[in-house]
């Protein structure tokens, strides 16, 4: 049996990316990252520079989950969310073992990103998600995401338009999710900075 309460969220680190890249495979077929992918995002998720965020979800030793953001620029119009933050996060990805389908997991990964966002100090949040993927947008719209766009054949090879999505103030949709555990602290120390 899983559950929600067996299942530890931390930070993603470099031993993670072959765990990582075998389930990206096996949920995205057509389109998963490459491992080099991985490795360059998490090369920016250390140090006081760090302009990503990436957590694995494990249970029992198992890999069941992960998820990362990236934190850019500015918002648009020079839109100033709570607290004056002022950045544009991008939900880069988040999955989910199918086995762990429908266990609120999804859920604590979007809100550990959105803890992120807001320690960003990020005003809003940008996200795409394919077209045919629902229970994905689903979960997206309870965080209060709203629709701003398609992007045409945006995922590859297969041509399928992803829907551009939008959440403002992340911290206010972070306030309103009861949190299930502990958030994991943004740059915790794990390792040193030269062998993280």
């Amino acid at each position: 049996m899983t559950g929600p309460e067996k299942v530890a969220l931390r930070d993603m680190r470099w031993w993670d990316i072959e765990r990582v890249f075998q389930l990206e495979r096996e949920l995205f077929p057509e389109d998963a990252w490459s491992r080099g992918m991985f490795w360059s995002e998490l090369a920016h998720a250390r140090g006081p520079a760090a302009t990503r965020r990436y957590v694995v979800a494990e249970e029992d030793g198992r890999l069941v989950g992960y998820a990362g953001l990236t934190s850019v620029g500015t918002a648009a119009d020079g839109e100033e969310g709570g607290d004056g933050a002022t950045g544009v996060a991008d939900v880069q990805t988040i999955a989910v073992r199918r086995d762990h389908w429908g266990t609120g997991l999804g859920s604590r990964l979007l809100t550990e990103l959105l803890r992120a966002a807001t320690a960003f100090e990020c005003a809003e949040v940008l996200l795409e998600c394919r077209i045919d993927n629902v229970r994905a947008q689903k979960l997206y719209e309870r965080f209060g995401f709203e629709t701003i766009g398609v992007r045409k054949g945006y995922y590859q090879p297969g041509n399928v338009d992803a829907l551009v999505m939008r959440l403002s103030d992340p911290s206010a949709s972070v306030d309103r999710t009861e949190p299930q555990a502990p958030a994991i602290p943004v740059n915790g120390v794990e390792g040193t900075e030269t062998h993280g």
